[in-house]
Formats: structure tokens, sequence, C-alpha cells
């Protein structure tokens, strides 16, 4: 995978991954590619400075440091950031046992509260099709790093 930073003709910069750089081209050549901003479809690639990190201290703590959502560019991005910390505020987090949960919930078996946690596409599906009300959110649950 490889991550580049791209530009729409209206200047609008933002991230995305492509599987390799023959993957960006096949897509920006068919006119897949637009902005998450304005919808424009004229992306090229941006100037980007490489990733680099530091070497890890041997001495430094086990624990890694807490991750923050980043800072919102614009007023979609703070729309989605509030969205994110009212659902985390006001739900609790199943992680991967968000259908086990829902469908409990859902016959009665367990209290019904609001619940927010990891479903595969193909489980999503299923309990949509068994009636049971799902929604996917636009953002990767903040607990689960790498």
């Amino acid at each position: 995978m490889i991550r580049y930073t791209l530009q729409c003709d209206q200047g609008h910069r933002f991230d995305s991954w492509f599987p390799s750089a023959d993957g960006f081209e096949a897509l920006a050549t068919a006119g897949q590619l637009d902005c998450a901003i304005c919808g424009s479809t004229a992306i090229s690639k941006s100037l980007m400075a490489p990733s680099v990190t530091p070497a890890r201290n041997k001495t430094a703590q086990s624990e890694p440091p807490e991750r923050p959502l980043s800072t919102p560019q614009n007023e979609t991005e703070q729309a989605l950031a509030t969205m994110r910390r009212q659902i985390e505020k006001n739900s609790d987090y199943v992680g991967v046992n968000f259908a086990t949960e829902a469908r409990a919930m859902h016959s009665g078996d367990s209290p019904t509260r609001a619940i927010h946690g990891e479903a595969k596409l193909e489980e999503a599906r299923k309990m949509l099709e068994e009636g049971i009300p799902v929604l996917p959110l636009p953002f990767l649950s903040g607990r689960k790093t790498n």
C-alpha cells in the first residue's frame, strides 16, 4: 500500500491510500478519483514529505501515547469530529461483539442501550435482513490501534 497526498483543482488537499503507484494511475486515468470536499475529479498528486520515524528509545515507556482526534481542517471534518465525540460519549463500545450485542437487544435478551462497535459487512447485511437497525459510522474506532 502507498499513501499519496492529493490535491484538486480547487486547492483542497487530502490523503488517500492505493495498492500501488499503478493503482493510483489507473484510477486517475479513469476519472474515478474525486475530492472529498468539493467533488472535483481534477485530482493530482501534491508535494509530500516522507514519513520518517525516529529510532525507538529503549528506555521509553511501554505504553503508547494517547492519540487524540486530529485537528479538523474544515466544517465537514468539524461536524464529523463532533458526531464522533457524541457517539463515544453517549454509547457503549462493544468492539467485535457488536453483532452479538445488537441481536441480544433486538430479541429482548439484553437491555436496550446505545452501542457502537465493529462488524464485517456481511454480518451487517444479515442484521439488516433480520430487521435489526444498524448504521455504519463514517470513522474508525479510536480504540483500535496497531
